[in-house]
């Protein structure tokens, strides 16, 4: 018997009982979609992320201080102030760097007219911020060296900044109060978005790093929080002159450890992609829980089936069918109904990633692997579980078929 008769056989079979083969395509339908639309959330998140790190800037390397300690306790990363002015200065001058701006973070809030508001980011920093981070300016214009070398009282906001302490109207040129002292808005900043770590980028003021640690904190000291260093093209050959000129810099004999960690951004997208990863993955294994599940199902309604048909299948071998031929059918009934169901279940995943998308504003990507690797294995799926019930229905005794009530 050719493969076209088998198969037309097999479909009409499936299709005297409808109600029952629905059931049974049910578990495959909800495993095949239920697969799709988690991956197509998993990567649609690492997508999402990795748009997210860009908008941080160019060939970014993020040089911090090391960890303080005393008696042998750490008080973690950055407790140290390890890193200066001078030595983002002399980072500028390395061959494979192309910028360097200094950072000092504080928090404070500002106040303007009626208008009060504690920004999520405060920062010092000079103008090479701007070439090092990629970031464009929407109003006015940014603070000098000159500003910096004379610690000017004036500053820089991002857009949600902008507009939640001067609704309606331009923040150029206006005048703030941190901590009781006046600042003049020179410009604002283009809008940046949300960072990799949910952090609203344009709820943000920059003032000169001079004033900050002059003027809002108080400090005399020329010592900074972090370094922002933009590479030219190779990343890892910035990121090894700047360990080796630091080093130098700051006396760290050979066998030492550093007083200062570096982070690339290729590192941080590596870790963060690993990690999205890692949470599609178990998402899938959980979702194909119900793939098992539905082949379960697939299993036992055609060990029912073939106890129903037994006196067809030993008419079927009376009349010259051969074991292989029953074989073939049963399992090609399987594998229809498991083709079937999964064909359904990558629509409806489908559907399911596009209403999450537009309902919860979640992003989602539909790859055309993860579509063909779901078909793949609810095809594997019917092949695996019908193979069983389809083995036993060739080897029936034809005689004894027969003579079964």
């Amino acid at each position: 018997m050719n493969l076209l008769k088998t198969l037309h056989l097999a479909l009409r079979s499936l299709l005297r009982n409808k109600v029952r083969t629905g059931l049974t395509m049910l578990g495959i339908v909800i495993g095949i979609s239920s697969v799709i639309a988690m991956v197509a959330m998993g990567q649609g998140a690492s997508m999402m992320i990795q748009d997210q790190l860009s908008t941080m800037g160019r060939n970014i390397v993020m040089v911090f201080p090391g960890a303080a300690s005393s008696g042998g306790f750490s008080f973690g990363g950055g407790s140290s102030t390890t890193l200066t002015s001078e030595d983002g200065a002399a980072a500028a001058g390395l061959g494979s760097v192309r910028a360097v701006a200094p950072v000092v973070r504080t928090r404070a809030q500002i106040i303007a007219g009626g208008q009060n508001w504690v920004p999520q980011s405060m920062m010092g920093t000079s103008p090479e911020f701007l070439d090092v981070r990629d970031w464009a300016m929407d109003e006015g214009g940014f603070f000098t060296e000159t500003d910096v070398a004379s610690s000017a009282k004036v500053c820089v906001l991002g857009r949600t900044t902008a507009d939640t302490l001067f609704p309606g109207e331009t923040a150029v040129q206006q005048t703030i109060r941190i901590k009781n002292f006046p600042f003049r808005v020179l410009g604002v900043l283009a809008r940046k978005g949300t960072s990799a770590m949910g952090q609203d980028q344009d709820d943000v003021v920059l003032a000169p790093w001079t004033t900050v640690k002059k003027t809002l904190q108080g400090s005399a000291f020329s010592n900074v929080d972090q370094l922002l260093v933009s590479a030219k093209s190779d990343v890892e050959a910035a990121s090894a002159e700047l360990t080796s000129l630091l080093r130098q810099r700051h006396r760290i004999r050979e066998g030492d450890d550093s007083d200062f960690r570096i982070l690339t951004m290729d590192e941080m997208a590596s870790t963060v992609t690993q990690t999205s990863r890692v949470m599609t993955l178990l998402l899938a294994m959980i979702a194909s829980i119900s793939l098992v599940v539905g082949g379960i199902g697939i299993m036992n309604i055609m060990l029912v089936s073939v106890v129903e048909r037994t006196r067809e299948i030993g008419l079927r071998m009376a009349v010259g069918a051969r074991r292989r031929d029953i074989l073939m059918q049963f399992l090609m009934e399987a594998t229809a109904i498991s083709v079937a169901a999964g064909v359904i279940g990558m629509v409806l995943g489908s559907a399911a990633a596009w209403v999450i998308s537009g309902t919860l504003k979640w992003p989602t990507l539909i790859s055309p692997a993860s579509i063909g690797i779901a078909f793949a294995f609810s095809c594997a799926v019917g092949i695996f579980f019908g193979f069983y019930p389809a083995l036993r229905a060739s080897r029936m005794d034809p005689i004894e078929a027969l003579r079964y009530e």
